[in-house]
């Protein structure tokens, strides 16, 4: 393989074959993003009361807790996707693989508090 010529500059250093899979990830998160937060909004909007109790009697169903708890993780991995490719546009040296560990820390962190409180206000019923 020579130096001199452009493919031998090039050969080895094509696609790696993620570009697309991120891509589409990125895509489906997105649709499923729209889905389920209209879903939310609309089922907001429906409730009798805008207060505490009826909130908390809404989410202790499981067919509005188990939505909300999709819609979190889909908007926290859509999150990280975004900001990865943000990072990797714009890192260029250690910090890069600094900046994405922190990254994964942060989305896994907030999908896993955001997870909690739903759970614990679906599973704790009216609370006083």
């Amino acid at each position: 393989m020579g130096t001199g010529t452009g493919i031998g500059r090039v050969r080895g250093l094509g696609s790696a074959k993620h570009g697309s899979q991120h891509w589409w990830r990125q895509r489906l998160t997105a649709g499923s993003n729209l889905l389920l937060l209209t879903w939310l909004v609309v089922s907001l909007l429906r409730l009798p009361l805008h207060d505490y109790r009826a909130l908390v009697l809404w989410l202790s169903s499981p067919w509005a807790s188990v939505p909300l708890i999709l819609a979190t993780v889909s908007v926290f991995y859509h999150l990280r996707l975004g900001l990865q490719v943000v990072i990797e546009d714009y890192q260029h040296d250690f910090s890069r693989v600094i900046a994405l560990v922190v990254l994964n820390f942060y989305a896994i962190a907030g999908a896993a508090l955001a997870i909690f409180a739903i759970l614990r206000v679906a599973f704790s019923g009216a609370v006083a």
